[in-house]
């Protein structure tokens, strides 16, 4: 009688002691592995990206980050490139104003290197140090592309008036952060831009870079 009466007892415990090690398990989860894996995403973020997210810039100026990474954070053949891309719903001149002032209160100092920017571009651009790093900030106005036809390309090579892209409002923000060791424009540089002169600022020997020999007087 207590074998039958003792045995559905001892089954009874198996169930319970699987709930009990499933709760377990799901506590040491919750406390331990989420906040350990949210902390090794917080350490694989880039510092630059988030010093970014701390300028004291307004949220109209801000709208719709997207962030790319390209290079490797060791500088291994390549330097890490950090470039983001925000929209603005002002115009560029108040919005180049909103981020110049953001970077000064953040200890960015502004820099006028040579090729600041490497070429003419539309709206403000503008050169920045701070530590080991240099950032370059590219403010103009948003164009608006027409939207894609079905099987046709969303830009057209040689649009017709209709199709056109029309000036849009606010403005497109762009910013580039590179290390200073990586930044060419930290190096020394030639006294002329070889593209302007057509003439290479450093030319090598001749061919023969001792020239001809003088014969010597006969004897």
């Amino acid at each position: 009688m207590s074998d039958g009466r003792g045995e559905p007892r001892r089954q009874a415990h198996g169930p319970t002691r699987l709930r009990v090690a499933i709760l377990v398990l799901v506590s040491v989860f919750l406390l331990g592995g989420v906040p350990a894996y949210f902390g090794i995403q917080t350490q694989n973020r880039d510092p630059a990206f988030t010093s970014l997210d701390e300028l004291d810039v307004p949220v109209w100026a801000a709208a719709n980050p997207v962030d790319d990474v390209s290079g490797s954070q060791w500088c291994l053949l390549d330097c890490r490139l950090r470039e983001r891309t925000t929209n603005s719903e002002r115009s560029p001149q108040e919005t180049a104003q909103a981020y110049e002032a953001a970077l000064a209160q953040d200890g960015w100092q502004p820099w006028t290197p040579n090729y600041c920017p490497e070429q003419q571009e539309k709206g403000s651009y503008t050169c920045w140090r701070r530590d080991e790093l240099t950032l370059d900030l590219w403010v103009r106005e948003r164009t608006c592309v027409p939207p894609p036809v079905d099987g046709e390309p969303a830009v057209v090579p040689s649009p017709d008036p209709s199709t056109a892209a029309q000036e849009c409002p606010g403005s497109l923000v762009s910013v580039k952060v590179r290390n200073a060791i990586d930044d060419e424009r930290t190096r020394p540089q030639p006294s002329t831009d070889p593209s302007l002169t057509g003439e290479d600022p450093f030319p090598t020997l001749s061919e023969d870079p001792l020239g001809e020999l003088t014969p010597s007087p006969p004897s």
